[in-house]
């Protein structure tokens, strides 16, 4: 670390992911951990939401041993806390606050936003409230600590990320001018809402208004808050230079520092554990695809997975069940290829008929009804996965050597079928593809790297141009280097799908020395992503943070004197 650079003595970091595992950023800040934790001991303390009540949050270890005079005194401010440890490498301390106290003064706590930052909540609906509130009381549980518990005169950051915790930051910037704060965006919601709107987004970014979209998109409050904390925050910052273009334009104030996602390898088996996992997850993948469809795939069966939010454009989902029935149709594969697309759904909970065929783990010629989905759905007529691959003829059928299985819930390890965490079954594959077209960074095909699984992605994630960045020729990264990068626009959906298949096709001929190759060179390619390579961006941020924050309170010290 540059020693001019000035480190925070503490860091306090909130998120809606925080020992809540809903998306993406839950494997950012978790992996993440570990770092901050080796640099300031049990100095870093993270603030999620207590979505619990009396249940057990499986990711959350409460320790009553931990600030014993702060429970007490935090009680009697009427926030409502349970302090322990999030149950990931490091095991960094957590605070889960319940938030639904400050329902009762949301119209206050808008107008007093509103007064302070021009943040507007005139158009509120859905899930802002419920974010807006666990935000101002994640700001609330750090004003009490600080002052219970921070000596004078120590270096303090907060950050805070996406439009989501927002206000805290805004909150704390108020009360506690002292604490640097920083606010990441990892996806603007009107870029993510443009995209998926099916409007093109990157031929037209720098001819968008955000305001006058989000208007359009009915995104005003979201967008508002997003757009006054980056105007106010003291570190706005983003996780790739391709959204922070789309900052630029969207939201009008360009990013002070770019923070892309690296990730911890302690999530990583070794050697003959991670071979023993690796099998482990290929029966369990195998088993399931023969059970549903009544087949009898081998171990040289190609398994293929995309996975991630269920944003059907976005995400490239549409591109990946297309690709997959263009390989279908395809007179060149030789081999069979069963392909997982793991994106939650509306579920309501495994199919008692699969789970009869997987206990008694016996093999079955025929297939089950409807063999292309392992849950059943409260919105199966509805569901845009199944409705593609209905009107595609996309069914399963006993001659076909592509079978596509839709896996409709998130991978933790209670969904009833593979039961299983999704870093367990991650491995299991042969490849991985995200086409995303709207993707800020690309934590997937991270993730698929780092546990050896090449992968296919596209030049509109931050991953994906950084993986071309990474290769240093000024070409484009192969599968052979650990991942594919496909080029994508806002017009070229067929070629997109065209590509994937003919990797696909190119992958399936490979003996298993060019497999092992390719295995090696994605764990290659894993390890320039690692923390201990991207956290110098960090340092970066938390040192533009508390020189702001300093600066803003030299200048409360001379208002304050000039009164006097």
């Amino acid at each position: 670390m540059d020693k001019n650079k000035l480190f925070p003595d503490y860091v306090f970091e909130t998120s809606w992911e925080v020992c809540n595992k809903v998306g993406g950023i839950y494997a950012v800040l978790s992996t993440r951990a570990k770092t901050l934790q080796d640099k300031i001991k049990d100095h870093v303390i993270f603030i999620g939401p207590d979505c619990w009540g009396e249940k057990v949050c499986p990711f959350f270890k409460e320790d009553n041993s931990l600030f014993p005079q702060w429970r007490s005194k935090v009680a009697g401010e009427g926030l409502k806390v349970k302090i322990g440890r999030w149950t990931v490498p490091g095991e960094p301390i957590a605070i889960l606050v319940d938030y639904h106290p400050f329902f009762a003064d949301k119209d206050r706590i808008y107008g007093q936003l509103w007064e302070d930052f021009q943040v507007d909540s005139l158009h509120a609906y859905g899930d802002y409230d419920d974010s807006l509130m666990f935000s101002y009381a994640a700001g609330k549980v750090v004003e009490s600590f600080y002052n219970a518990n921070i000596p004078a005169g120590k270096k303090v950051v907060f950050h805070v990320n996406e439009w989501q915790t927002a206000v805290a930051a805004l909150y704390i910037q108020k009360v506690l001018p002292q604490i640097g704060t920083i606010f990441t965006t990892h996806a603007t919601g009107i870029g993510r809402s443009i995209a998926g709107n099916n409007k093109p987004l990157y031929d037209y970014l720098s001819a968008y208004n955000g305001d006058q979209m989000a208007c359009e998109l009915n995104m005003q409050s979201k967008h508002s808050v997003e757009k006054q904390t980056a105007k106010y925050v003291d570190c706005f910052t983003t996780v790739s230079d391709i959204t922070a273009r789309e900052c630029k334009e969207l939201l009008d104030k360009p990013v002070d520092v770019v923070l892309p996602n690296g990730f911890e390898d302690d999530f990583v088996p070794k050697g003959r554990a991670f071979t023993a996992k690796r099998k482990a997850a290929r029966k369990a993948l195998l088993d399931v695809a023969n059970a549903l469809t009544g087949s009898q795939f081998g171990d040289d069966t190609l398994i293929i997975s995309t996975s991630g939010r269920y944003e059907f454009r976005n995400k490239g989902i549409d591109v990946f069940i297309d690709a997959m029935n263009r390989l279908r149709l395809s007179d060149k594969l030789k081999r069979n290829v069963v392909a997982f697309i793991a994106v939650p759904g509306w579920v309501k909970g495994p199919r008692k008929d699969l789970q009869d065929r997987l206990v008694f783990d016996t093999p079955y010629t025929e297939a089950l009804p409807n063999p292309v989905i392992t849950h059943e759905l409260y919105n199966e007529g509805d569901d845009r996965v199944l409705g593609m691959m209905r009107w595609l003829g996309m069914d399963n059928g006993k001659d076909s050597k592509v079978k596509v299985i839709f896996v409709p819930c998130y991978l933790i390890g209670d969904d009833g079928i593979f039961d299983k965490p999704y870093y367990d079954i991650i491995l299991g594959n042969d490849l991985c593809i995200y086409p995303s077209y709207y993707e800020p960074w690309g934590y997937t095909p991270l993730e698929a790297v780092a546990f050896k699984v090449p992968c296919i992605t596209t030049d509109l994630a931050g991953f994906g141009l950084w993986a071309n960045k990474e290769k240093g020729t000024g070409e484009y990264s192969k599968i052979e280097d650990g991942a594919e990068v496909v080029h994508r626009t806002d017009s070229n959906y067929n070629e997109v799908a065209d590509n994937i298949r003919d990797v696909v096709l190119r992958y399936s001929t490979f003996d298993k020395k060019q497999e092992d190759m390719c295995r090696k060179k994605a764990g290659t390619l894993a390890k320039k992503a690692l923390w201990s390579k991207f956290f110098r961006y960090y340092e970066e941020a938390y040192d533009f943070a508390l020189r702001k924050a300093m600066k803003r309170m030299e200048s409360v010290k001379a208002k304050a004197a000039q009164q006097a």
